[in-house]
């Protein structure tokens, strides 16, 4: 059984998830969630019918604070963290990760994101394309997907595949967008990711941000089509000579333009906003563009 657990970013309902999977040797977890929204982990936890202490085996999408902040708490409780081998060093010595996002966010950084303490090597296990972990009567397949970062994996579990970032952000009934952070973005793996997911012919995927699609081909184009539509558009100022302090509160309007006119409320826009921020999608593309140029 597949458990989605809304950890309420920031108070917003449906922003990001965790996914606690039920196998015959306890339950296991698919990504952590910020340290920020460790409570909110906890109670979900609990109300699925477990503690977090009985988590034992957890898999991370990628290394990102909104994804695997949390990770270092479970490891504490003995759990052992699945990950990308260029992740592992990340969490095994997190302090220029969270130097660079203090960097960024400054005083709201605890806030944001919380703390991330360091995971004993001994509970990092790094997994290869293609590789599979059994946990009882469960098998989890790790799947390669960089074009978001080049540390992500997608896990499939039958006919399920958990997608991380890569299939993108979607809330409710809005559109999927990409979530474009820099330093790793590369929107050519990134597509050829895609197809992967769709060549394993997943019944269903669950998105970290946020739920389950069944609806999975019309999902993928309608990504595709507006990672376009958005790195075209900042390539057309880029190219100009527009900054990215300049280009953040122009695209910023244009993202919301088209998310409201997709029918997206006010609400919803927010939310979007929390999951999803859309200054980083133009320091994201603007590295990408710039690297293209070299």
């Amino acid at each position: 059984m597949i458990h989605t657990l809304d950890l309420k970013f920031q108070g917003y309902p449906a922003s990001i998830a965790a996914f606690l999977i039920e196998t015959s040797e306890g339950p296991i977890l698919i990504e952590t969630g910020p340290h920020s929204t460790l409570s909110a982990l906890e109670k979900e936890i609990v109300r699925v019918g477990f503690q977090l202490k009985e988590i034992q085996h957890v898999f991370l999408s990628h290394i990102h604070l909104d994804h695997a902040g949390a990770a270092w708490v479970l490891a504490q409780t003995g759990a052992t963290i699945y990950l990308h081998p260029f992740g592992e060093a990340h969490l095994a010595h997190p302090e220029k990760l969270m130097a660079s996002a203090k960097q960024i966010y400054q005083d709201q950084m605890d806030v944001l994101w919380g703390q991330m303490k360091p995971i004993p090597e001994a509970q990092l296990k790094p997994v290869t394309h293609l590789q599979a972990i059994r946990i009882g009567d469960t098998l989890i397949r790790a799947l390669h997907t960089p074009g978001h970062a080049k540390h992500h994996i997608a896990w499939e579990i039958g006919d399920t595949i958990f997608t991380g970032d890569v299939a993108g952000v979607k809330i409710k009934d809005g559109p999927v967008v990409p979530p474009c952070p820099p330093p790793d973005i590369n929107l050519e793996d990134w597509i050829e990711s895609i197809n992967l997911i769709i060549d394993r012919k997943p019944i269903a995927i669950y998105l970290t941000h946020y739920g389950r699609i069944e609806a999975i081909e019309d999902h993928m184009s309608q990504l595709k089509s507006v990672m376009h539509d958005w790195a075209d558009w900042i390539k057309n100022y880029w190219d100009k000579g527009w900054t990215a302090e300049q280009l953040t509160p122009m695209f910023s309007k244009y993202t919301t333009e088209q998310l409201l006119t997709m029918g997206v409320d006010e609400l919803g826009v927010k939310q979007y906003e929390a999951a999803n921020p859309s200054w980083m999608s133009v320091a994201g593309l603007i590295r990408y563009w710039h690297k293209k140029s070299q």
